[in-house]
């Protein structure tokens, strides 16, 4: 790819690159020139070193040692894409504290700590960088966040991290950004949820061209936006 958005030569992090939106987003970033870099929690999933996306298994993201060594193995990171999390329905009188830690662990501290060592990369490379989360749109519209009040609370948590660490970084050229997608077309929600119409949902690829617009070096104005993506039809 030419032109302002190419990204020939950087290195990209994207957690949960091996889920249904995660392949939608490594494919449009290689297709742009960036190197992707996978984390997996899977012990399976490793390839080859020099491969494009390199996948390197055994990574539990909860784990801040874990990530710091993750982090540690990648040369002059430029942007880091936290698609990773989780997500479960139940009704409030029917859930309970583990629920809500699982949503906040896998939606939160998995943001939080992968945006502290990819921060701390950013820094010591001195060049600036991209760091995009993923809301949901039941974090900017709670009341569509019936029977899901844990996610709709950890998902508003990681808009509100996004927020207030894109001014702390104002200085650095570290843009954050987030996204905030409403129900993606993919395998698994086909299969949850039958009944549904998903010509009404939001195509992976047109949540990674979001991503791509937001990982851009010429995205120079933008930080500190959580962006709603939702499906048009």
């Amino acid at each position: 790819m030419t032109g302002s958005l190419a990204l020939a030569g950087r290195n990209v992090v994207v957690t949960g690159g091996t889920g249904a939106l995660g392949r939608a987003v490594v494919a449009r970033l290689i297709a742009a020139g960036a190197t992707c870099h996978v984390p997996s929690h899977r012990d399976n999933d490793a390839t080859a070193p020099d491969a494009n996306p390199r996948i390197v298994p055994g990574i539990d993201l909860t784990d801040e040692d874990a990530v710091a060594r993750f982090y540690a193995g990648i040369p002059d990171l430029w942007a880091s894409v936290h698609l990773a999390g989780g997500f479960a329905m139940t009704p409030i009188h029917e859930a309970d504290a583990s629920g809500f830690r699982r949503m906040m662990e896998l939606n939160v501290l998995t943001t939080f700590l992968c945006t502290h060592e990819a921060v701390r990369a950013m820094q010591a490379g001195g060049k600036g960088g991209r760091i995009v989360n993923v809301a949901a749109r039941p974090a900017l519209e709670p009341r569509r966040g019936a029977r899901m009040a844990a996610y709709a609370a950890s998902k508003a948590a990681v808009a509100a991290l996004t927020g207030a660490l894109a001014e702390e970084l104002k200085g650095e050229r570290i843009l954050v950004n987030a996204i905030a997608p409403s129900t993606i077309d993919s395998a698994a929600n086909r299969a949850a949820m039958p009944g549904a119409d998903p010509s009404k949902w939001l195509s992976p690829e047109a949540a990674a061209e979001a991503v791509l617009m937001l990982v851009s070096p010429a995205a120079a104005a933008i930080s500190g936006a959580v962006l709603p993506l939702y499906a048009l039809a």
